[in-house]
């Protein structure tokens, strides 16, 4: 085993995002080193800074989270030093991914954000991704900064119904 607890947080966030083929959230890592007492909030939050400047994650935010996700060289980290996490830390791992791939899948493929134009409005980008494929990229201008909000908020309980009906009304099935 190892004998420092923070190498042992970082081989297991790489091994984390190693076993899921889209990005995860702050607050999916969060959920599980905290919901498993193996760190605290802000030992957490110094490693995945520490993945970030070493290359070995990388991270991309839009303003209401920041998702992250292994590299190449974190694999190849992972590759060298992954059996230094002990089987039964695997084990919770592996459990909590698996009893919990839908709804991080769900959160992780849905994403909206939205930015400032050069004119006086907003754009609302939205986005349902699944893995690395996009399946719907829609961007939307609005007036002002509340709506732009109001969408963002809004798409993660209604992409589904934009995509069903998108997908029905051009391809003209009713099915």
């Amino acid at each position: 085993m190892l004998s420092e607890p923070k190498t042992l947080f970082k081989l297991m966030n790489l091994y984390m995002l190693k076993q899921v083929n889209f990005p995860l959230t702050n607050a999916q890592l969060t959920d599980f080193f905290l919901a498993h007492e193996y760190t605290t909030y802000f030992n957490l939050q110094q490693v995945l800074n520490e993945l970030l400047e070493a290359g070995l994650i990388r991270m991309h935010s839009n303003h209401n989270s920041s998702l992250y996700e292994i590299t190449r060289e974190g694999e190849e980290t992972l590759d060298f030093f992954g059996n230094n996490i002990s089987p039964a830390i695997i084990s919770d791992m592996d459990q909590y991914l698996k009893e919990n791939r839908f709804r991080i899948r769900n959160e992780a493929g849905v994403l909206a954000d939205y930015y400032k134009s050069t004119g006086q409005d907003y754009v609302v980008h939205m986005e349902i991704r699944e893995g690395k494929s996009s399946l719907l990229d829609l961007s939307l201008s609005v007036p002002d900064r509340e709506r732009a909000e109001a969408m963002c908020a809004l798409w993660e309980k209604k992409s589904s119904e934009v995509y069903s009906f998108l997908m029905k009304t051009l391809t003209g099935s009713d099915s």
